[in-house]
């Protein structure tokens, strides 16, 4: 048996967590995020990735995935956000994701993962995938030309998980292996303030980059 003060402090709790996990406190936070963030559309920032083989002719070959795409000069691969600069891979999305949201970890849909937690959660432009049910199309079939992207560099991204109370960072929504350096520095910096990086993902990734 409860008392009444113990049944109305359920209660509250119970109340409490809902109209935090609801999807309209969600939005609110979301767009306060969006508003300290500084965001332009298209190309905010890039940086050479280590992922990749040179090749005669100036083109090069990408080593991050099974499709191990051959970039001629000027050209993407697959995933549109890696390009062939001056026989060098450029990652376009380095610390520019176009969504940055507050989930339910459940969402990840880790319910096993410190349920009833919340997950500070990123994406970027691109995929490795293109299935035609894709919930979200919009950014995964998209070139980082055309999305309105936030400049994020892993520092601030753990900082942001910090202030509101994340438990874990997730990389989602797109495959995160076409942001693999982002998503890998920012795991660094997340493990030494013990914060868990998760990620939501195809597993369509070349052995030796996986390990």
């Amino acid at each position: 048996m409860l008392s009444r003060r113990e049944f109305l402090t359920k209660c509250g709790k119970g109340f409490f967590y809902l109209a935090v996990a609801s999807p309209l406190f969600r939005q609110e936070v979301c767009a306060y995020q969006q508003r300290r963030l500084e965001g332009k559309w298209g190309l905010v920032e890039t940086k050479v990735s280590p992922y990749f083989q040179p090749l005669p002719g100036g083109e090069v070959q990408c080593l991050l995935c099974p499709r191990e795409c051959v970039i001629s000069p000027g050209e993407r691969g697959y995933c549109e956000v890696r390009e062939n600069r001056g026989g060098k891979l450029y990652s376009l999305v380095y610390g520019n994701p176009c969504a940055v949201h507050i989930d339910p970890i459940e969402k990840k849909p880790f319910f096993h993962v410190l349920p009833g937690t919340l997950s500070f959660s990123i994406a970027t432009t691109g995929c490795n995938f293109e299935c035609k049910f894709c919930q979200n199309w919009e950014i995964s079939q998209e070139v980082p030309e055309r999305t309105f992207n936030f400049h994020l560099p892993p520092e601030r991204v753990v900082q942001m998980a910090k202030d509101y109370g994340c438990p874990t960072i997730a990389s989602t929504y797109v495959e995160p292996t076409i942001f693999f350096e982002y998503m890998y520095d920012v795991s660094i910096l997340a493990k030494r303030k013990a914060i868990l990086s998760i990620y939501h993902s195809n597993g369509f990734i070349n052995p030796q980059t996986l390990r």
